[in-house]
């Protein structure tokens, strides 16, 4: 792994163009746009405000910054650097601002979420949309581009209009069984609409296309729902993850549960893989893992006896939303594993953390379960289990797949970042003066680099072939 020089950054505005050659980042009220090869600054331009949000074009070639206490947004172009737009929303306040997926249009949603107003960059003409429903996650694209599906509430009830994108007439309109309607999400395949209640209600809808309800799930009554959810990117399944600690995998035939993955504070099964983050030894070389050997057992006698116990965080249950419950999903490229996060990354408070290395009790009508922050769990799908357990000293900030391949990326907001593949695990510290802290990262398409963000910082991290990476990584057992 190499890394570049760092860079500065604001409000951890860094992306990769769609088309991978760029890289945009923000500095304040200035937007950089690099050359992705050579880092080299290829344009530079000067908003009117502090950047808040910014988004690539679906083809690359303009890039949206949206300033939402001013209401601003403006476009950029790459192809033609003299050419810009501004879209002032005036009185009626900006919140959230999109591309279409023709990369020609906008999506400004007002304050209060009164109205959507569509601006066409070619035609400069203007449509409204009424009525958006203001979610966790309102809007829905298809990933071929063909349709959109908005969440909305009209006369205390919720509904979800489907429009064309190519010329934004209205496709279908139903009204969904919801009290709370908290979000959606198309399938990869643009065929079903998952939508959600709110987490009050367990209840996740299943809408075909012209608006056919094809299934109901509702795992369990009168408790906290669903936290979070997941396709596979086959669409084969769907991932529910909920408030009593659990995910449960919805099939595509049926839509019944075909299995729940629960997280216990106790690994009890010896063919699951343990790491273990330990405090790196100084006599070790820079580079060197910073994991021990995997707490799997080795021998066919201690098999039966092997348990290990991941730092838990008890939840405080008289205050609202609680930090419980699986809140990040994410399924692998090839459709061959599931990352998982039970509980939420916590803001450092006043005052030392309680931790508990109780098992967790195995009904959970009994008691809230307990929150595991600091590990990240793999499952193997195509064998319904767990695969591996990542725990780190720190609580887990984010984690994301590679785009090409079976190999995830975390990181805790400290100065390592941390690789994980079927070949084994990986600790890299992050060379530079100062403590580079990753808050966050982000892969380049191709799976060869990736950007590590921090509060001020940003780097690039570059990695090495497949064949070089396997060997760095090792097998589990080979550790030393």
């Amino acid at each position: 792994m190499n890394f570049s020089e760092v860079f500065k950054l604001s409000s951890l505005l860094c992306k990769f163009s769609p088309d991978g050659k760029y890289l945009a980042s923000c500095v304040q009220y200035r937007l950089v746009i690099r050359d992705v090869n050579t880092l080299q600054i290829l344009q530079l331009y000067t908003c009117l405000d502090q950047i808040q949000h910014i988004e690539w074009s679906a083809d690359s070639l303009f890039i949206l910054c949206a300033m939402y206490k001013r209401g601003l947004v403006q476009v950029w172009s790459l192809e033609q650097p003299e050419w810009h737009c501004r879209i002032d929303e005036g009185s009626a306040g900006l919140v959230a601002s999109c591309w279409s997926p023709d990369g020609r249009h906008i999506l400004n949603t007002t304050e209060f979420h009164l109205r959507i107003t569509v601006w066409s960059l070619c035609t400069k003409s203007v449509s409204y949309i009424k009525y958006p429903k203001a979610c966790q996650q309102g809007i829905a694209f298809t990933r071929d581009g063909r349709y959109m599906a908005l969440a909305e509430r009209r006369d205390c009830k919720d509904h979800v209009s489907i429009f064309v994108c190519s010329d934004w007439q209205l496709l279908r309109h139903f009204d969904t069984e919801t009290q709370d309607l908290a979000g959606i999400e198309w399938a990869p395949n643009g065929c079903v609409l998952a939508v959600w209640d709110t987490c009050l209600e367990y209840k996740v809808l299943l809408y075909s296309l012209d608006g056919r309800l094809l299934s109901a799930y509702c795992a369990y009554e009168w408790s906290l729902g669903v936290k979070s959810v997941a396709w596979s990117p086959s669409s084969q399944f769907l991932a529910v993850g909920s408030y009593d600690g659990k995910v449960r995998i919805l099939n595509h035939v049926t839509w019944k549960m075909i299995t729940e993955f629960g997280h216990p504070a106790t690994v009890n099964n010896p063919k699951t893989v343990v790491y273990k983050e330990a405090e790196k030894n100084p006599q070790l070389a820079l580079g060197r893992l910073a994991f021990p050997a995997p707490r799997a057992a080795a021998s066919p006698a201690s098999n039966t006896e092997s348990k290990f116990s991941l730092q838990t965080l008890k939840p405080i249950a008289d205050r609202a939303n609680p930090k419980i419950g699986v809140g990040a999903l994410a399924f692998s490229p090839d459709n061959y594993f599931l990352a998982t996060r039970s509980g939420q990354w916590l803001r450092p408070a006043p005052g030392p953390l309680t931790l508990s290395f109780e098992p967790q009790c195995s009904d959970p009508r009994r008691r809230k379960p307990d929150s595991v922050p600091n590990a990240v769990w793999i499952w193997d799908i195509q064998k319904l289990r767990l695969f591996v357990v990542l725990e780190q000293l720190s609580p887990v900030r984010s984690f994301q797949w590679d785009p090409q391949q079976p190999r995830l990326a975390i990181c805790t907001g400290g100065s390592k970042v941390y690789l994980w593949s079927p070949a084994g695990c990986l600790s890299v510290q992050v060379p530079g003066e100062g403590d580079f802290q990753v808050l966050s990262l982000c892969w380049h398409f191709s799976g060869d680099s990736m950007a590590l963000l921090s509060k001020d910082h940003f780097c690039l991290c570059f990695l090495e072939t497949e064949e070089r990476v396997g060997t760095a990584f090792g097998r589990p057992g080979d550790h030393t």
